[in-house]
């Protein structure tokens, strides 16, 4: 019973993350370094060339994550990838961990790094960080995905809530044999620290939110990618939406009523994998390079 409790748990954190040779074999293909901002050491990976592209990864993860898809990626954008506060390379530290913070840390790590401003893309909990992120500092962040994540607690599925008040450090031993503990061992600076990152993930999961005000700070344009098994009910997914102007009237047969914002829910996908899944990243692609391959009816009969 209380191994599949600890199944529940871990799957409503989100959130895997590679191998650690995965990880390390990126970490060596690219740039990589630290920045400490308000007493968190943040890591941080640079990879690729071309516009600027922050990555963030899911909760109980860090870069290593990205690594199936980091080719795509890299193709034609600089990536910048950040292990966020308590993951991966970057220590928890005496500071709890707080989306708000983490975002203001996110806009002081790029500027430090040299960036006027980047796009963003966030998976879970880097959702939350790039939301707070664009929210603080929207002249920062020039187009945001936001993946597989609600703007409020009350998102989830109701199931999910309980289990994710559980997660405390008191399942660290439990843990030993899963992806998670593994990676998370092999690149931390302090190993030991994995039951107190439960804890802080744990009491953070635990805490009622809602980041609706965060929402209509976004000046940007904003993508929401959705699995259609992810762990978000999809009333939440479309309210999200609307609340970013889409989904509000008929587009117009000239597009002219044609929200600025998307929305995408990915077939045959749950929460576990669209961090991982190519699909998701050959739909955010076009969006970030503000593309888009729809012509109107007009336009096409125009083009006769």
């Amino acid at each position: 019973m209380l191994k599949s409790m600890l199944c529940a748990t871990l799957a409503a954190v989100a959130l895997c993350a590679t191998a650690a040779t995965q990880a390390a074999a990126q970490a060596e293909a690219g740039k990589t370094g630290r920045h400490e901002i308000r007493g968190v050491d943040y890591y941080y990976e640079i990879h690729g060339e071309g516009e600027p592209l922050l990555l963030l990864h899911g909760g109980l993860g860090s870069t290593g994550m990205y690594a199936p898809v980091l080719p795509m990626l890299t193709e034609g954008r600089e990536v910048i990838a950040v292990d966020l506060h308590g993951h991966g390379r970057t220590p928890l530290g005496d500071r709890p961990i707080a989306m708000a913070d983490i975002g203001a840390d996110l806009a002081a790590l790029t500027a430090a790094l040299g960036y006027d401003q980047v796009d963003v893309l966030g998976y879970s909990f880097g959702a939350w960080a790039g939301l707070h992120m664009a929210a603080g500092a929207p002249e920062k962040v020039r187009r945001l995905v936001l993946v597989s994540m609600p703007y409020a607690r009350d998102g989830f599925f109701p199931e999910m809530l309980p289990q994710q008040a559980q997660l405390s450090g008191a399942a660290a031993e439990f843990m030993k044999d899963t992806p998670m503990y593994r990676s998370y061992v092999a690149v931390a600076p302090d190993p030991g620290e994995f039951p107190r990152l439960l804890d802080e993930m744990g009491r953070l999961m635990a805490e009622p939110y809602d980041y609706s005000a965060q929402v209509r700070k976004l000046s940007m344009p904003v993508m929401l990618i959705y699995g259609d098994g992810d762990m978000v009910r999809p009333e939440h997914v479309v309210e999200f939406y609307r609340m970013l102007g889409g989904g509000l009237k008929d587009a117009g047969w000239q597009r002219e009523h044609m929200s600025r914002n998307r929305l995408a829910i990915l077939p045959d996908l749950t929460h576990y994998e669209t961090f991982m899944a190519p699909e998701v990243f050959r739909t955010a692609l076009p969006f970030l390079d503000g593309e888009s391959g729809t012509k109107s009816w007009a336009e096409t009969v125009k083009g006769e």
